[in-house]
This record gives structure tokens, C-alpha cells and sequence, in this order.
């Protein structure tokens, strides 16, 4: 195993034990009977709009009073984590590190240090595809507005982006970058790991069925009542059609596709995962799919992937332990790890919509 994946997963591990008590999922809210009253036990769905994009929550629970303040504590564990790690709220953590770190070390919360630090150990192995740094360039892009930057701009800002631009001092429990103009965005990991974290907190207070939804990233916990929780990869290009469907117990799987935030300009379609080497929207993809534990770490290996490009992707996905992948390429094609074929996901087509 790579010495950045056992890092990682060890970092994971300790961030789940500290909690205290685009895909999109195709799920229903009928479970098998339960041996209790059916009056008591039942099914319980929470959804909200947090960290930008739609958030979903729901599970079995005995109790209905008690599911409902576990999903009142998952709910409140998003926002918490919207108000440290947004890019967009100037009073948060994030935003305070990049208006700071490129004058001085900046004394930093210990989550948002590992977050920083799990980011890099992507990075390497990723060998530099997954980059928080992308931001350096990334803010200059308004997708709302369809407003990108002039070539001049970019090439300008492109020097920002390096992950080696991060300097952590554990010992002082500071965060330093190396040189002006760099930003960073934890967009490719921060709702994966929130996902996480409401995983891990449902646990502590003895939930056993659940599914949690952050955008693109979710995670489920157990089985749906004796069955497995089926999960659909949606066409890129028509948005109410599912291309496969992937059955998951106790698994996490992310999404990022290059439909999320884009507009299109000159025929050109810009979007929101940009390639750390050039500044501009990843080409080559249209959506990549990660299986895996856990979705910090499905969230950034998808991110990675779908800079790397197919054939790449899937060769980088293959050599990771418990790790499979979906990808959609530029053409509407679509590629699997072998571990998804021998499973044989339930695909409706084998190339998606133009």
C-alpha cells in the first residue's frame, strides 16, 4: 500500500474517533417490516441547502424522537463545518488563511491543519493531479456569470498553484504559503469528509442504517433493512437519466462530474475542476465515480481521477486497495476498474448522452 493511502487512512480513522455524539442517490424510504410497532420504528429523511449545494440525511431508527435529533445533530455538524472551511463566508477559517498565510505563519485549528495536511498526502499521491492550490486560479473564474479570466490572467496566477507551496509547522500548529497569490479551496475534500463526520456521529449515538448526502459525495451506513442501499451514476449530459446502478453496504461513493458548475462560452465548455498544470477546465471527462471506505477519501481520489483521464484514472484507481472507479470520458464512453466489472454494476447503457 502506498505510504500516502496508510497516512491517509490512519488520519481518517483519528478524525472519525474525535467526532463527538454527481451522483445523486436513487433511494426510497420503505424498509422491511421491523419487529417493533410499526408506529415506533420507522424511516426519517432530513434534507437542507449547506456548504452550497443540497444536503441529505436519512435513517432507521426505533426511536422516532431520537432519529430525529441525531438528524437535528447532522444537520448542525454541516453547518459547523460550512462556517470553518467556506471560501465565501470572510469570517472563516479558510478565508482568514488565505488573506494571512503568504505574510506569515498563521495559527491554525487542529482539524483544519489535518484537513490541510490529508490534502497534500492526495496530492503526492496523486502526483500532483489532486491540488488545493487550484484556487490561486480558480477564484478568477465566475461560473454564475459565465465570466472566465483572459489567458493573460491565468498564466499570471499560474504560478500560485503548487501544493508544495503549503508549508505546516506541526509543532507550532501553523499553515505558511511559500510565496504571494496563493488561495486554496477545500472544495475537493471538505464535504466528503463532513459526510464522514455525520457517519461517525450517527454511530456514537447507535444508528445502524443511514445514508448521508453531501453534493456529489455520500456514505452509507449498514444496509437498507436487509437489503443494500442502490446508488445511481447519473448521465453527465441528460440529467434525470442513471447510467448504472451500484449496490453499497458500509461504503462511501463520490462523484465529480464536469456538470456541477460550468457555463459555456464559444462552444466551450468551462467548468469547476480545473487541471493544476494549466489553470483551465479538465478536458477528456465528462464524470468520474469513486467506490471506496470512506468519503474523504472517494471525494479526492474522484477529483484526482478525473484530472488524470481515463486511461490513467483507472490504472491509478486499480492500484489502490478497496478502491473501484466510473468513468465517463469525453466521448459519453464509459470505463470500469476490474473490481466493478467482476461486481457487473448494473449498467442501463454503454455510452451515455451526447
Amino acid at each position: 500500500m502506498p505510504k500516502p493511502m496508510r497516512k491517509m487512512q490512519r488520519a481518517n480513522a483519528a478524525a472519525q474517533a474525535a467526532v463527538s455524539p454527481k451522483m445523486q442517490p436513487i433511494v426510497g424510504t420503505l424498509g422491511f417490516p421491523s419487529k417493533l410497532k410499526p408506529t415506533q420504528a420507522k424511516w426519517i429523511v432530513r434534507e437542507e441547502a449547506i456548504m452550497g449545494t443540497a444536503i441529505r440525511a436519512e435513517l432507521w431508527h426505533e426511536e422516532p424522537t431520537m432519529g430525529e435529533a441525531a438528524l437535528d445533530a447532522v444537520m448542525e455538524e454541516m453547518h459547523r463545518i460550512d462556517r470553518a472551511m467556506s471560501p465565501f463566508k470572510p469570517e472563516s477559517e479558510l478565508s482568514r488563511l488565505n488573506r494571512e498565510a503568504a505574510k506569515a505563519p498563521v495559527p491554525i485549528g487542529k482539524e483544519m491543519f489535518e484537513l490541510v495536511a490529508r490534502s497534500i498526502e492526495f496530492s503526492k499521491l496523486s502526483e500532483g493531479a489532486f491540488d488545493i492550490t487550484f484556487a490561486s486560479v480558480g477564484w478568477l473564474f465566475d461560473y454564475r456569470n459565465g465570466i472566465k479570466p483572459t489567458a493573460e490572467k491565468i498564466a499570471a496566477a499560474l504560478p500560485g498553484i503548487d501544493y508544495r507551496h503549503i508549508r505546516l509547522d506541526r509543532r507550532q500548529g501553523t499553515i505558511q504559503f511559500a510565496r504571494d497569490g496563493v488561495q486554496i479551496d477545500l472544495g475537493g475534500i471538505a464535504k466528503g469528509y463532513a459526510v464522514d463526520n455525520c457517519v461517525a456521529l450517527l454511530k456514537a449515538r447507535g444508528v445502524k442504517e443511514a445514508l448521508v448526502v453531501a453534493g456529489g459525495d455520500s456514505r452509507v451506513l449498514g444496509d437498507k433493512r436487509g437489503r443494500p442501499w442502490m446508488i445511481g451514476i447519473r448521465d453527465p449530459r441528460r440529467k434525470d437519466t442513471m447510467v448504472a446502478m451500484i449496490p453499497l453496504v458500509d461504503a462511501a461513493i463520490s462523484t465529480s462530474g464536469d456538470y456541477e458548475r460550468y457555463f459555456e462560452a464559444g462552444g466551450v465548455r468551462y467548468h469547476h475542476i480545473l487541471d493544476p498544470k494549466t489553470g483551465m477546465s479538465a478536458t477528456g471527462v465528462r464524470g468520474v465515480t469513486i467506490v471506496g471506505p470512506d468519503a474523504t477519501t472517494t471525494e479526492g481520489i474522484s477529483k484526482s481521477v478525473f484530472i488524470m483521464g481515463p486511461e490513467r484514472g483507472i490504472r491509478f484507481a486499480e492500484s489502490l486497495p478497496g478502491i473501484d472507479a466510473v468513468i465517463i470520458d469525453g466521448d459519453g464512453n464509459m470505463h470500469y476498474t476490474a473490481g466493478l466489472r467482476r461486481e457487473s454494476p448494473q449498467c442501463t447503457a454503454g455510452k451515455t448522452g451526447v
